[in-house]
């Protein structure tokens, strides 16, 4: 039995990933569907995300969406990975996780990034620019001031001011430190880049200052994991996320996913081909077993609580599959085997 993963938490962030020939909509509602799978296989956790102005991607307002998943299931905590806070006023983030905890008490989690749009574009019309995300601590401190009853306009967060919406902080960049000095949990990916994942979380570890939101370090990493009857049927759930990078890496723009059959089939430039077959490698993909051997590996060297997987493919119902498995892993582990 492996201690390691029968102790850890299981939990899953759904980007709304659209597909080619379906629309945002279909996206969107996928997610939702996801989540009740996600609640009857046991996960812990099923969170969504912000994105603005990317063709591959429906999910632009993770409170909204995350009401949607929260009113469609009974037991999962639902949360955000995450509401981008440089992109939002923190009394007005406040505001709607205190809706969603009022609606939904003691099932939301407020994940919480420093990303500001992709594209100068996207930010000119969300009116940021990339400083914005630079007074990311600043900006935590507000938002959760909002909470505390602690803010100096004299204004109070209504329903927010009392509750308790546990935060995460992502943390990309600078992101562990932020977290470790606020005396947050955080989330950190990803699963391909081993050695910089890990020193971020010894950074955060090392700096971490107990607070009223935790007493201790807490580690969520995160990645994509697929598991399938064969490490070929794994590989081919990568398959439509790596071309999509890779086609964005070129080009610019983030787009739907493709088939897998068909994104092998495409023709790519030598470039292309070395971001796509970069896309393939890294990730937690195989048959349970081998993926059971991997995740062993990765929590005893992380030491992290909880795994949040990210895993887009264009195939749902292989998707489904490998969630399925993945769960089947934990609970095989958590039974003795």
């Amino acid at each position: 039995m492996s201690s390691v993963i029968a102790s850890a938490r299981f939990s899953v962030l759904d980007r709304s990933r659209t597909r080619e020939g379906h629309t945002g909509a279909e996206a969107l509602r996928d997610t939702v569907r996801l989540a009740r799978e996600a609640e009857a296989l046991g996960y812990h956790r099923f969170w969504v995300s912000e994105h603005h102005g990317v063709p591959g991607v429906a999910g632009s307002a993770p409170t909204v969406l995350a009401a949607a998943v929260a009113g469609a299931t009974d037991r999962i905590r639902v949360g955000t990975g995450g509401v981008m806070l440089p992109n939002h006023r923190p009394l007005v983030v406040a505001e709607q996780f205190g809706v969603l905890e009022s609606l939904f008490p003691g099932r939301v989690d407020m994940g919480l990034g420093r990303s500001v749009g992709f594209t100068d574009g996207v930010r000119r019309a969300l009116g940021r620019d990339k400083d914005d995300a630079d007074d990311f601590a600043g900006q935590l401190t507000e938002l959760l001031g909002w909470f505390l009853g602690s803010s100096p306009t004299g204004v109070h967060a209504r329903p927010s001011e009392g509750l308790t919406v546990p935060p995460f902080v992502l943390a990309m960049g600078e992101g562990a430190e932020i977290a470790a000095r606020a005396g947050l949990p955080m989330v950190i990916g990803d699963l391909r880049g081993r050695e910089k994942m890990r020193r971020g979380i010894d950074r955060y570890r090392a700096l971490f200052r107990p607070s009223p939101w935790a007493s201790e370090p807490y580690v969520v990493i995160s990645g994509t994991i697929a598991v399938a009857r064969t490490p070929e049927e794994a590989r081919r759930l990568l398959v439509p996320e790596a071309w999509s990078m890779a086609h964005s890496r070129t080009h610019g723009t983030f787009p739907p996913l493709p088939p897998a059959e068909e994104a092998e089939l495409r023709a790519m430039t030598a470039k292309e081909r070395g971001f796509y077959e970069s896309g393939l490698t890294g990730h937690l993909a195989g048959t349970e077993e081998q993926v059971a051997d991997e995740l062993e590996t990765v929590l005893k060297d992380t030491g992290a609580q909880e795994v949040l997987v990210t895993t887009s493919t264009y195939d749902r119902a292989a998707l489904l599959d490998s969630y399925r498995r993945l769960a089947g892993i934990v609970h095989a582990e958590r039974s003795g085997g």
